[in-house]
């Protein structure tokens, strides 16, 4: 798909950027921040959809419906204007599964719930909680092509793999056997350390920690939990009596997430461009 020009650099803005340098630096980062608004498209309609339904109701449909349905349409449309490829689609349907997965351990032990009424539903978790991780993974995908990614210094794919099941695996026992993210942390420090992720907008190619690239998707998401969580969308422990801040260790669990994420979308491109003689995805040891 070809992707719509950024705009122009507002006026007053080009006649205050009178150095060519700031000037380009203004229009580099403007192009960038319009990829990112178009990567986050279809987050960005589902915190849309929750605002809406916190307001408003639609006759005999319970809220959690209304919403996966409207995901599903949603999904369909950017497959059908190739916003979206089937490729991210099928990842997508991943994300969906794990989150899932997920949702009926953590539901089912309390660390959150979700108070509205619905119908599709599994073990007290509504279906449309998968769309919910699946936002996260359409990001990285739409970001990954509209920015040409690429990553170098990127670990074995075998290494990848056991620091993802252990990632997912403690998000899932820790609520039987002891909490290991504090070891995860410095073996995710130690094992990602080389790697970086180069990106081009509207300028020449720039280069980012893989590990800073971890923690600010994962505030960013943190942030975006806030509202969500504001609007209702479910609610933790300590907001059954009003709305409260998500605590900031919630934190430590959206950098994992991200860390699982990207492992995923990454390793399945490698996996693509393994298959084809000439690779379209840069991945580099």
């Amino acid at each position: 798909m070809e992707f719509a020009e950024p705009p122009a650099l507002p006026a007053f803005l080009r006649s205050t950027a009178t150095h060519p340098r700031l000037l380009a630096a203004l229009i580099e980062l403007s192009a960038f921040a319009w990829q990112q608004a178009w990567s986050c498209l279809f987050a960005g309609l589902i915190f849309l959809l929750l605002g809406l339904t916190h307001w408003f109701t639609v006759p005999g449909v319970a809220r959690y419906d209304v919403l996966l349905l409207a995901c599903v349409l949603i999904q369909l449309a950017m497959l059908a204007t190739r916003i979206e490829s089937r490729d991210e689609a099928g990842v997508i349907c991943v994300f969906h599964a794990l989150g899932l997965g997920m949702e009926l351990v953590k539901v089912d032990v309390g660390s959150w719930s979700y108070p509205n009424p619905r119908v599709a539903s599994i073990g007290g978790v509504p279906l449309f909680s998968g769309f919910m991780y699946a936002a996260v993974a359409s990001y990285i995908c739409q970001a990954w092509r509209r920015l040409n990614l690429t990553i170098s210094g990127w670990p074995p794919t075998w290494i990848c793999v056991l620091i993802a099941l252990a990632i997912y695996g403690n998000f899932i026992a820790n609520h039987w056997w002891p909490d290991i993210r504090w070891l995860l942390f410095p073996a995710v420090a130690l094992l990602f350390a080389r790697a970086q992720v180069g990106f081009v907008n509207n300028g020449p190619r720039r280069r980012m920690p893989m590990l800073l690239e971890f923690l600010l998707i994962g505030l960013f998401i943190w942030f975006a939990e806030q509202l969500a969580t504001f609007f209702g969308a479910w609610r933790y422990p300590n907001q059954h009596h009003g709305w409260q801040p998500v605590y900031g260790q919630k934190l430590t669990s959206w950098w994992l997430l991200v860390i699982v994420s990207i492992v995923i979308v990454a390793e399945l491109k490698r996996t693509k461009a393994r298959l084809r003689t000439t690779p379209t995805t840069q991945i580099s040891a």
